[in-house]
């Protein structure tokens, strides 16, 4: 399905339409709503929403990175799922969407039933840490525009922050890296400038006002997002913490696992939710 919101062409992909209770799903960087689908067949008895954020996926990417600012990301993804007729709904975001997700509940908590955070952070707290971010990803994303997507995919992929990802079946690395190759440049280079972890604000300051039942989920082999989570624990209200065997990317190394988690915390905390 596509439709335009602000002048962008958005791409969304809406699956089990007849059923009442709803789950949102956003990327991450360098993914599209493709990532979702191992993930997604384990909830017949959930309308599905799997959203291209912008400048990924089949989702346009406009020339004008202030375009990409996660304010502006916010408001088109609250655009969009009123345009859909969705009030009522659990968000689940995974990294830059993660973020994405913590920063609309932040601003639109009424909306949410849940909120299913995988490897995500609410931004750096530090200024001086956001401009150092933010110089990084700009040089980055100067790399990709200079030297094309493949260049920076061979790159990308081979981050430790990806390492667990190597030991993957060769269907699952290829399918992953297929979905990195297919992103426009540009879309990714803007949205490194416009929604990076530097460029956004920090959500920090916000956690212990969230009154929305949160899940966590990190992964045993990803340190750096483990201890972000616990720290989120401390602040957070409702909280709960799951932890699996994998890195990164949990949905991608372990989708059965990560399903089973979030559809036990939505069936406890989810109004409606089927377990």
């Amino acid at each position: 399905m596509e439709m335009e919101i602000a002048g962008v062409r958005y791409h969304v992909e809406v699956l089990n339409t007849d059923k009442a209770p709803t789950i949102v799903f956003l990327h991450g960087f360098t993914g599209s709503s493709k990532t979702w689908d191992e993930v997604v067949k384990f909830f017949p008895d959930y309308k599905i929403v799997q959203v291209d954020l912008i400048g990924h996926g089949r989702t346009e990417s406009p020339e004008d990175s202030a375009r990409y600012t996660m304010e502006r990301q916010i408001d088109d993804l609250d655009v969009l799922l009123r345009h859909l007729k969705i009030d009522d709904f659990a968000l689940v975001g995974y990294s830059m969407g993660g973020r994405t997700a913590l920063a609309y509940a932040c601003t639109h908590p009424e909306r949410l039933r849940a909120l299913v955070l995988e490897s995500s952070s609410p931004g750096l707290k530090n200024v001086s840490d956001r401009l150092e971010r933010q110089q990084r990803d700009s040089e980055l994303a100067l790399k990709i525009l200079a030297n094309g997507i493949a260049s920076f995919v061979n790159s990308w992929e081979n981050i430790s922050l990806f390492n667990s990802q190597k030991s993957l079946p060769v269907n699952v690395r290829q399918a992953v890296r297929a979905e990195r190759l297919s992103q426009n440049p540009l879309g990714l280079a803007n949205s490194l400038i416009g929604m990076g972890t530097g460029s956004q604000s920090s959500y920090w300051g916000k956690l212990n006002k969230l009154e929305v039942p949160v899940l966590l989920l990190s992964g045993t082999l990803d340190p750096k997002f483990m201890a972000i989570a616990e720290e989120m624990k401390q602040a957070l209200p409702k909280v709960q913490h799951g932890v699996i065997e994998a890195g990164h990317a949990l949905h991608v190394e372990k989708p059965a696992e990560f399903a089973t988690m979030v559809k036990e915390y939505l069936s406890l905390h989810y109004r409606g939710g089927k377990s």
